[in-house]
């Protein structure tokens, strides 16, 4: 391991449930994803919604485009910080850095390459690129720059030394298809304080359309305690990703963590509805949940399912508020609720 990773200095990326000491999100501005007024506006809403749930928990600063705060402003409540930085996008699971602890007082962050999400034809970057460099400037924390192209929507950690990644992200074409397994789990580990990383073969099928991020974690798994992974099934035979599903579910039973435990993996069933407006299978997806200080912030679907999601995450993570929050418009743009938000842990 070279001298200067953040592992080397004694850093790892604490899990989501780690204390934080605030959150960060960015704001909707014009661009291919927001093609029009109405659709910003709409998006804009969906937005403000998760920020002003989670500002009743933790401190949430608000990245705007430049010369769009007072915009921002009408959407959003006092609660939220707002600071203007140049955008071109809104995901800042992404866009922005990955927070890491040493566990003696200090806050560090890991600034992957972000290249919109493999250099994808209708994808801007050159302002998404900087801004985890922004914030770290603006936390004031010291940035460690990796090599890897990577996005934080593309790994899950478990505090404890595990990381999951799929093939198709961190392997696949337009991120780093000429590394090998072997150098992206090490520069993963030398970013993250990782040991052991569990690898998925890819993602939901609809997050490899032409907007998708082709095979994120973050909507498939993610850790709601060390040893346990909450896992999305879907229930309906019709739906593509029911067979997916099963391959991946068998996947994380048989795997181990960084400690030798055998993963226990709680299933989280996909809601109800199997096609958006345009008669395409839906990603709609429970595992895309924030963890704030006190509160789990779920994506909601006005499905009968919300409520069954619910209880499963509030038996997951016992002293948490449930609070559901209406997703499909940002699901509808590609994402959900832990694709825009960012967690800052305290030191």
């Amino acid at each position: 391991m070279t001298s200067n990773t953040p592992a080397a200095h004694g850093f790892r990326m604490p899990a989501e449930w780690h204390p934080h000491e605030r959150t960060w999100m960015a704001f909707p501005t014009e661009n291919p994803t927001f093609d029009s007024p109405e659709h910003l506006h709409a998006g804009r809403e969906a937005w403000a919604r998760v920020a002003d749930t989670i500002a009743r928990y933790e401190p949430v600063t608000l990245v705007v485009n430049t010369g769009e705060s007072e915009d921002a402003r009408k959407y959003v409540s006092a609660d939220v910080e707002i600071v203007e930085r140049p955008l071109n996008d809104a995901w800042m699971r992404d866009i922005g850095p990955s927070f890491l602890i040493d566990g003696k007082g200090g806050v560090a962050a890991a600034d992957w390459i972000f290249n919109g999400w493999g250099a994808q034809s209708w994808a801007r970057w050159d302002k998404d690129e900087q801004i985890a460099e922004h914030i770290t400037g603006l936390t004031g924390v010291q940035r460690f720059a990796s090599r890897l192209i990577n996005e934080g929507g593309g790994i899950h950690v478990d505090g404890e030394g595990t990381v999951l990644v799929t093939d198709t992200v961190q392997l696949g074409e337009g991120r780093n298809s000429d590394w090998t397994r072997e150098e992206v789990e090490a520069e993963l580990h030398a970013f993250l304080g990782t040991t052991k990383a569990i690898w998925l073969p890819r993602g939901l099928t609809r997050d490899y359309d032409e907007f998708g991020t082709r095979g994120h974690i973050d909507i498939v798994a993610s850790f709601v305690r060390p040893g346990v992974v909450v896992a999305h099934v879907q229930p309906d035979p019709s739906h593509p990703d029911h067979e997916v599903c099963r391959e991946l579910v068998a996947i994380l039973r048989a795997a181990t963590d960084a400690q030798g435990r055998r993963l226990e993996v709680i299933e989280l069933p996909a809601p109800t509805v199997l096609l958006d407006e345009e008669g395409e299978p839906v990603d709609y997806s429970y595992i895309n949940h924030y963890v704030a200080n006190g509160a789990v912030i779920l994506c909601a679907f006005a499905d009968p399912r919300d409520e069954e999601a619910a209880a499963i995450l509030a038996e997951a993570y016992p002293g948490r508020t449930v609070e559901l929050v209406d997703a499909r418009e940002i699901f509808a743009n590609g994402g959900g609720i832990h694709c825009i938000t960012q967690q800052q842990p305290k030191a």
